[in-house]
Formats: C-alpha cells, structure tokens, sequence
C-alpha cells in the first residue's frame, strides 16, 4: 500500500525526534535536580560509523510539494525533516536510551514540584549570522507558537500548559508549568528556536520557504518549485564538535525530490534519479523489484526491523457534520470496507489489518480486545436504516429527508484509485455514493485546516511514548491545523487523558492508553486500514551505512544522519555496471536488536 504518498502526520515532536519526549521521574527533594548528571560525559553517538567521511549528496523521494516548510505552519514529515535540520532544540536525545542531553541548552535544572524548568543556554551558541541564540529567542519563538493568529495548530497544546516563560538573563531562561504533567520537560525542551531578529518583523504565518538564519547543521540550498529542494550542510555549525555530533549528518548535499506519483518517483529511482526509496506500495515490492539492477545488487532490497513505533492510517471521517456526525454510519462505513480482499488482491498479503490505534501497546500477554472488523453488508444495511437512511427504489440510493448519501472523499494521487473502486463498488451495493474530490497537497491542506472534507485517507505516525491529548481531546476537534481532524468529543476520554498528565509510570500511563483506544474504537472515529512492522528499503549500492542501517527508533529518514557517500562502493558500482557484473548481496532482513550487539 502507498503510504509515502498519504499525508503522514507526524504525532508530537518533529521528525529529527519522532519518538515522543521521554518524561523525566524526578524525585522530589528540597532542592533543584540538576542536569545533565555529573557523570554524564559527551560521547559519541553509538550508531554513528566512526569510518563516516563528509561529502557527496544524497537524493530523496520527498512525495509532493508541500504548502510549507516551515513545521509549525504543516504538519507532515518531510517539512519536520527539512526544519529540523535547521533549527535546533533546548535539548537532544540520546538515540538508543532516549535520556536528555544538552542541546542549545549546556545544563538545565527541574524544580523539586517538577513544575518549573530552567535552561542555561550553551554561550558558544551561534546562528548562521554569528550572533549569539539567546532567551529572547526563546522566548520569541514561544510567543509566536501561541500568537492566536498564527496557524501552528498541535504545537500550541503542549506550550499552553506554560505561563509565559520568564528571561532571567541573555542565557538563561525559566519555564513554569501550571500543572505537573509528564511530558512538560520535554515540552519546554523540544521545540524549536528561531532566531528573533530574522523572523519577528514578518508574519509568522507567511514564513513558509525562505529561512535566512538557522542555528544547525544545514541550511537551505536551491529550490526549484515543485521540483527539489536542497539543503547544504554547513561548514560553521556552531556545535560540530561535540563528541555525540560526530559523525553525523555526512552528506554535503540532501535532495528532496518531488513527484506528484509515486509510481513516476519510482522510475526516476530506477533510473539513478534517486538514492534511497522505501516501499509503501506492496505491488512495487512484490512485483517490481526484479531485473538485473536488482539481482546483480546493484541497487539493494532490504526489510529493516527495529523498534519504529507502529502508527496507524485509515479513512478518516468528519464527525463534526452528516452524514458521519452519527456513529451507526461511522460503523456501517467501516463494515462496508473489505479490506481482506484488498490485501489478497492488491497487496499480496503484505499487512496486518488494524484492530487499534495503538498496535504496540498490545501483545501476547496483553492482547486487544476490540473486535476485527470484517465485511458484513447485511449489519450495515442494518445500522444504515437505524440512522434514518432509506432505499429510494427508484434511484436505489439511500436517502434521508429527502437528500441523498453521497459524500466526497478528498484524495491526492492515483495510486489509491483501486482501492477506492473496491470500496465505491461496496458502498453503491447499499446504497452510498462515493465521489473522488482529487486535489494536490496544498489544497488538500488547506481543506483539512478549515475542516473542509468529509472522507480522506490520514496515516499518522506514532511515538514510543504515547500522548492521547492532540489527537482526541475535545478541546482540540475545533482548532485549526491539529490532529484532532475527525473532530472527536467523548467526555470519558477526556477523563482519562486528563488522569493521564500527572503519571510519570510508563506502564500506568499505556493502561490508560489502552482504555482510551478501547473507547475511541467504538467510536468509529476512522474506517482502520492496515499497517507493517518493518520497513521496505531500496538504496542504490554505494553508500558506507551502519551496520543496523536504520537508527533503533528511525524509519528511512534516519538514512540521511548516518550514511556516507563511500567512494570506493561508488567505484565498485560503477564498474559493476559497466561490466554487467554483480556486486556482493547483503542481508534481506536486517534486525537491529540482533546487529547492535556488535557495538557493544
């Protein structure tokens, strides 16, 4: 299945950290907890190839052109990856044991009520301009997240929960929660600074493609509308040296290409266009991977195992308005989606079928209890005639008071197009006509900010730490440009996301999490689809890469941090094309768990 080319949301912190903040269990004393530990020592990332060399060019699929790159206006990976590679964060985070490490931010203290956090700025901090990142960036950056104006959506929640955050001096700055709430270092800590004086002069809402100060290790190069866009790394990046920076981030050149196809991305890949190309789609896996670039190992196929969260995707429905405001026609929707025989026909059996929103909080020893839903047109029928729709004999469609069920579903690419024909066929057997409203990325956004839609297909990533609040708290169903895009109210949830801030308990917080999926399933909030627990890699053979090859908690997109254009792989490929010879074959699978050890 395409998933690259569906929206991706991006669930909490931005795409550098995927993972969601990890919440720091203080103990409470009557003192300030200091941080990092004295025994905390800078060192190098444990992923990172100490043989990485700098240079070269990576080229990347990115899907479409998107609205903005700017991640407090669009919420989607690539402009998470794209804006964080510019912009840094008060505090990093380690990548296998996800505890804090200092970032713009040398140290910082947690008051003993952990409600009060404070940062004391790096002074070696600079921007790209040489002048110094201060509090007052920091706080600026704050100021225009909340600025009720500016459409930066899902990064107002977590910064709400702030008074306004005090600058005690150019390198220091205090933020005070009103409440105690696991995720406020992480909040406080992660989001990312901009540089006042570059951007308070403009509107924060029309910084969309044009960044000319930034603070990390890449800058934004030439973009070609609709076509590419580059980022170069950057030879002053003021915190290079750091042990943990070391080796990272190789690639003088990242090239993000655009295609409004994937099938079209998929060619230029074939064709050398392209480096690095993950599979979304299982019939390119299955049926499109063979050939003599293929089987000389040329370019190589590999399944990566890690532990990268499991989101989810699914038909989302707006329930702010009908005909989906009545949760029997949620259901029914669900119960007339075969998404067995999509997977058998379509996608070879490639997929799990959804039964969550939060697969990996479910196991053997914990398994799901919510009902797989399977394809029962005589239970839909049902619960159809139960919401006041009626056959009209004539037409054969249902109607209600006289209108007809027909609703649009908002798309933005072809390659869905069989899927949606097996789901129209269905939904027309009953009585529901289904129109396709194609439109490109941009205007698909600014739909879904005005809640302009009825139907469209969401996938979402997830985190290792799950955070219910953006995507079904019903404070957030009526702000624009949140997560929260079916527009969900249920006053139980609430409950029990509220119950949820102020435990710092992994364990406590997932059981809550399980009973808040548990409550949402039946809410039919979306028609769930289905989903892997590895990801499809295809790269063109001449990279120096890590031997896990993807980072524990990464998907592809970690790729750009630790790989390496290798010289002699780029010989090696290169007469191996010339000479129709075929190179070494690496591993089909690779298991992360399995290969870390060897760093050990």
């Amino acid at each position: 299945m395409n998933l690259k080319g569906k929206p991706i949301r991006i669930v909490g912190g931005l795409l550098m950290t995927l993972i969601l903040l990890m919440a720091m269990n203080v103990v409470a004393n009557e003192k300030d907890t200091q941080f990092p530990p004295k025994e905390w020592k800078d060192a190098p990332n444990p992923l990172a190839a100490p043989e990485a060399v700098v240079g070269g060019e990576i080229s990347i699929f990115a899907g479409q052109y998107p609205k903005s790159m700017n991640y407090y206006l669009d919420v989607n990976s690539l402009s998470a990856e794209i804006f964080g590679a510019m912009f840094e964060t008060l505090l990093t985070m380690n990548p296998i044991t996800l505890e804090y490490e200092p970032g713009i931010a040398e140290r910082w203290t947690i008051s003993a009520d952990k409600k009060t956090f404070t940062f004391y700025l790096n002074p070696k901090a600079r921007w790209s301009n040489g002048k110094p990142i201060t509090a007052q960036d920091v706080r600026w950056t704050y100021d225009a997240v909340l600025d009720p104006k500016n459409l930066t959506g899902p990064h107002k929640i977590d910064l709400e929960r702030f008074t306004p955050p005090v600058v005690v001096n150019e390198q220091t700055i205090q933020f005070t929660a009103k409440d105690v709430h696991w995720k406020n270092l992480g909040a406080a800590g992660g989001f990312h600074i901009l540089c006042k004086q570059a951007y308070e002069k403009g509107d924060f809402n029309k910084i969309n493609f044009e960044f000319p100060v930034v603070s990390s290790l890449y800058t934004l190069g030439e973009i070609k509308d609709g076509i590419f866009v580059k980022l170069k790394r950057r030879k002053d990046w003021w915190n290079r040296e750091t042990q943990r920076n070391k080796n990272l981030g190789n690639f003088e050149t990242m090239t993000f290409r655009f295609f409004a196809e994937r099938e079209n991305a998929f060619e230029a890949f074939k064709k050398g266009e392209i480096d690095l190309y993950p599979v979304y789609t299982a019939r390119q896996w299955i049926k499109e991977t063979s050939g003599e670039k293929f089987e000389k190992n040329w370019i190589v196929k590999q399944k990566i195992y890690n532990s990268k969260p499991v989101g989810f995707q699914g038909f989302a429905m707006n329930m702010r308005k009908p005909p989906f405001d009545d949760v029997k026609v949620r259901k029914a929707m669900n119960l007339l989606l075969d998404r067995k025989k999509m997977n058998t026909t379509i996608m070879y059996d490639q997929y799990f079928l959804h039964r969550s929103y939060v697969e990996d909080l479910y196991s053997k020893q914990n398994p799901c209890p919510n009902p797989m839903v399977e394809l029962n047109k005589a239970e839909a029928r049902q619960l159809l005639k139960e919401a006041g729709w009626v056959v009209n004999p004539k037409t054969g469609f249902l109607e209600k008071n006289g209108a007809k069920f027909s609703f649009k579903f908002l798309t933005i690419e072809s390659s869905t197009d069989p899927f949606m024909a097996i789901y129209a066929e269905d939904l027309k057997d009953v009585g529901i006509e289904m129109l396709l409203d194609k439109k490109d990325w941009a205007a698909r956004a600014k739909d879904m900010e005005e809640f302009n839609y009825q139907m469209t297909w969401q996938a979402w990533s997830s985190g290792v730490f799950k955070d219910p609040e953006p995507m079904w708290s019903s404070k957030e169903a009526d702000r624009k440009n949140g997560n929260n895009i079916t527009g969900l109210k249920n006053k139980r949830v609430d409950e029990l996301i509220e119950k949820q801030r102020s435990i710092f308990e992994v364990q406590k917080r997932n059981e809550i999490n399980r009973e808040i999926d548990q409550l949402v399933y039946q809410e039919y909030p979306y028609v769930l689809l289905w989903n892997l627990n590895y990801t499809r890699l295809l790269y063109w053979n001449k990279f120096g890469l890590p031997k896990t090859v993807l980072s524990k908690y990464g998907d592809e997109s970690s790729a750009y941090w630790y790989w390496w254009v290798d010289e002699d792989s780029v010989a090696d490929l290169k007469d191996a094309e010339a000479s129709k010879n075929a190179l070494p074959a690496k591993p089909d699978a690779v298991v992360f768990d399995d290969l870390f050890q060897t760093y050990k």
